[in-house]
């Protein structure tokens, strides 16, 4: 049975459209401290993080006024990127944590990330178990007067994740003498990022750190990469930085003004964890991961598996082969031997301790050759159009057309009201000639 709430990275829609407003945050409030509270008898605490749209002024009173419904004691953060809200949750030792954010979706969307005691998303049961006490009677959920929750503001929360990260390397790892540009996506990493790369002795250039509510991702951050060349090369730094909207994704830029991608940041990890002998088991990928990737890991004799798109899944099948690397081309990286979920700042950091010899990022982040890959996103009212008959011919027709050369994935987004295209082959008119045959059979 499909999921009638969630999808691949929580709840995520347009703002005071279908799900994401202030009744159906109340909702999932009262529905997940619920669900929660019965776990845990003698502590009834939630933690709350959000990035920076405006509409987290409106949900997240909703979303507290649910919890508190329901009994639990809520802490809210304020702005902090996902893995800071998970690590917490964790630490804080709390029956649950929520992130209220849209990731990288623009600035009128908004969702939320759960997260369990163990600092883990939650799995599709236990997603599908919130999803029929959402929908249950709502006095059947509310605690009694006595016992209701209370709320309280952790106003440390940048400052006490920015220690967390520094203590999973030496004492002496310094950035001094470093130039880094980072920017920041006017989102939920906004301070932290600067000032933890600042805290270690770098030279920061900063974008993005100025949000407004409806800035978030606008023309900046990881899905606009174009950014962070510019400020690579206008300030001749050594690295550039891009997170995004909830700062789980990172996009890296080398001094010559190269984008790199998940997929080369993933090869660069593990070729250095397996010489150092920290990698363990292989790396997980999805479907989205390079061709070249794979080849690559193969010449190297890692292990290597592709789970499903969405760094969940990639966590999962992590922990069922008890790997502890994985991600996505998309800057989802999962350093298990750290975190529990993808963090963009964690990421940077390995990467500019393997720079901190004086080793360019050139050098360091040109692992492999990828295969030439071609990826289309097209906006849809229904994304099930791929369903229908005429879609299905014409993508039978295209793999038809590729044959052996490569390969075709057509999917629905899950975060958003596209059907993505992707195409990989070392012959770039096969691809482009796939991707149209799709593409018209979808804009039919």
């Amino acid at each position: 049975m499909s999921k009638k709430y969630f999808g691949t990275d929580g709840i995520r829609g347009k703002v005071n459209q279908g799900n994401i407003n202030g009744e159906m945050f109340f909702k999932f409030g009262l529905a997940a401290g619920t669900y929660f509270k019965n776990l845990k008898k003698n502590k009834q605490t939630a933690i709350i993080a959000k990035d920076t749209r405006l509409s987290g002024y409106t949900l997240e009173p909703a979303l507290v006024s649910g919890l508190a419904s329901a009994g639990m004691h809520v802490y809210t953060l304020g702005p902090l990127p996902t893995n800071g809200l998970a690590i917490l949750t964790k630490r804080m030792k709390a029956n649950m944590g929520i992130m209220i954010t849209a990731s990288h979706n623009p600035y009128f969307d908004n969702g939320l990330k759960l997260f369990g005691p163990d600092g883990l998303k939650l799995s599709d049961k236990i997603e599908k178990k919130i999803e029929k006490l959402i929908d249950s009677k709502i006095t059947k959920n509310l605690s009694k007067p006595n016992i209701l929750g209370r709320v309280k503001r952790l106003e440390n929360a940048d400052d006490r994740y920015i220690e967390i990260l520094k203590s999973n390397f030496p004492d002496s790892f310094r950035l001094k003498g470093i130039k880094i540009a980072i920017d920041c996506a006017n989102g939920a990493g906004y301070k932290l990022g600067p000032k933890l790369l600042k805290s270690l002795g770098a030279k920061v250039y900063n974008a993005g750190t100025s949000p407004n509510g409806l800035n978030i991702n606008k023309n900046c951050g990881s899905t606009f990469p174009q950014r962070i060349k510019s400020l690579v090369k206008k300030y001749r730094v050594d690295l550039g930085i891009s997170l995004d909207g909830d700062a789980d994704r990172v996009i890296l830029c080398d001094e010559k003004g190269t984008i790199v991608d998940g997929d080369q940041i993933i090869a660069m990890l593990a070729k250095r964890w397996k010489k150092k002998k920290i990698l363990r088991g292989g790396v997980v990928g999805t479907l989205m991961s390079n061709y070249g990737l794979q080849n690559y890991f193969k010449e190297q004799k890692i292990k290597f598996l592709r789970s499903k798109v969405g760094d969940r899944y990639v966590k999962e099948k992590m922990q069922k082969n008890k790997f502890n690397l994985g991600g996505e081309q998309s800057g989802h990286i999962i350093l298990g031997k750290f975190a529990t979920t993808g963090d963009g700042m964690l990421v940077a950091l390995e990467v500019l301790f393997s720079m901190r010899k004086g080793v360019k990022a050139s050098d360091l982040l040109n692992v492999f050759k990828p295969m030439p890959q071609i990826l289309e996103n097209i906006f849809v009212r229904d994304k099930n159009i791929i369903n229908k008959l005429t879609c299905r011919k014409a993508i039978k027709k295209a793999n038809k057309l590729m044959g052996r050369n490569g390969r075709l994935l057509v999917r629905k987004s899950g975060t958003e009201s596209k059907i993505r295209i992707m195409g990989e082959s070392h012959n770039k008119n096969t691809i482009i000639k796939c991707i149209k045959i799709i593409r018209r059979s979808i804009k039919h």
